[in-house]
């Protein structure tokens, strides 16, 4: 493929080695135009031609991508920044575009109550992308973490009319991909799987899909995976607590297999406590590896054990995952879950010019999981920059 004079590159990405799920990194260079893919156009080996330079006076940059993974704009599915209305949050691009992230999902810390507090004060000034899982509870998290606890706040009408009035909205102006319910017995306080069954009623009303938090049991993942529907995801699905994917001798529960069967999405969600490196080992060995790998990110594990979406890849790729199912969990799948397929997580001519730069550091690291157990690895991917809607966001611009 090669670049035409009909469609003129307002931003080329050069050097690097294209990675996009579908298979090895390969050397590549994307050409953007405007806020959109134009191509992506393979080089001969790693040093072959590339794309040529912007004409003098042109208006298109070049972003330096030698030495980096080309990756389309990383997606974090599972995210807390209400940073005005919570103490977990965090600034959206303090995880986001800082760490070669173009869109984050906020997971359920407001609820209709504060949503245009929400969507004043952290969505309209981010230079990233950022969308919402709406908390069933119309409180959300703003008042604390047992928000199932009291069911006359969960489902109430102006949760619906918020609902409504988002499904209304243009595809691209819409902050709303889903739903966000917490099931675990300190965010129920006894009322079972309530809360979910009137958060999936809702969003059969709407067309969304669901998201839910498991944890400390009741109810189990089980109970949980068999009342949801092909789209809905599980996060914190390897966790390696009680009441998880495993029986007490060790086989993954049937309920499990049979809901991933129909289409249920197991996400890692990895968290302060919901990462669980031999789960996830014992997963993979069991052809139950995760689908989408958000992280969870809030102001108690930003330090650690999480600290961004690369970290969260890198610890993927040192309990076995390849690499093209790390990018593809964390770019096209998280965009199919949010019903951005083909527009957002993609290089495909058309898609929206998001595009992260990764690089690969070979260097001795011990990882760590939510419960302190540890892995060596030689090699850590971090994050380099980004190009959000055709705007670069990295030092790596060489000219203009």
């Amino acid at each position: 493929m090669s670049l035409t004079t009909a469609d003129p590159a307002t931003i080329l990405v050069r050097g690097g080695q294209v990675v996009d799920g579908t298979g090895a990194p390969r050397p590549a260079d994307v050409v953007v135009a405007g806020t959109r893919i134009s191509a992506v156009i393979d080089r001969d080996g790693a040093d072959g031609p590339s794309v040529a330079p912007p004409e003098p006076g042109g208006t298109a940059s070049v972003v330096d991508a030698r030495g980096c993974l080309v990756l389309p704009g990383l997606i974090d599915l599972h995210t807390h920044v209400f940073a005005p209305g919570t103490g977990l949050g965090v600034a959206p691009d303090t995880v986001g575009v800082d760490q070669a992230v173009t869109t984050v999902v906020d997971a359920g810390s407001t609820g209709a109550r504060d949503f245009a507090r929400f969507r004043e004060d952290v969505v309209a000034p981010a230079r990233t992308r950022v969308l919402s899982w709406l908390n069933i509870a119309e409180p959300g998290l703003v008042d604390g973490l047992s928000e199932l606890a009291d069911l006359s706040a969960v489902a109430t009408p102006a949760t619906a009319q918020l609902l409504a009035s988002q499904i209304a909205e243009d595809a691209g102006d819409r902050i709303v991909r889903g739903i966000k319910v917490r099931m675990s017995s300190s965010v129920t306080r006894g009322t079972g799987t309530a809360g979910l069954a009137r958060a999936l009623e809702l969003a059969d009303a709407h067309g969304l899909p669901v998201m839910v938090h498991v944890g400390n049991e009741p109810p189990t993942l089980v109970e949980v995976a068999a009342m949801l529907r092909p789209g809905d995801v599980i996060t914190h699905a390897f966790h390696g607590k009680a009441g998880g994917l495993f029986d007490d001798a060790g086989y993954l529960h049937r309920g499990v297999v049979r809901a991933r069967e129909r289409g249920v999405l197991f996400d890692v969600g990895h968290g302060s406590a919901s990462l669980s490196f031999e789960t996830v080992e014992h997963a993979i060995a069991e052809d139950f590896a995760p689908q989408l790998a958000s992280t969870d990110l809030h102001a108690g594990n930003l330090d650690g054990p999480v600290h961004h979406l690369a970290m969260t890849m890198t610890k993927m790729l040192a309990v076995g995952l390849p690499l093209s199912d790390i990018v593809r969990a964390t770019t096209s799948a998280a965009a199919d879950v949010i019903s951005e397929t083909g527009r957002l997580g993609s290089l495909a001519p058309g898609a929206t010019a998001d595009v992260s730069l990764l690089r690969i550091v070979e260097r001795r690291v011990t990882l760590v999981d939510a419960e302190g157990a540890t892995r060596d690895t030689d090699h850590v991917l971090e994050p380099v920059g980004a190009v959000v809607a055709g705007r670069p966001v990295t030092e790596a611009v060489v000219s203009r």
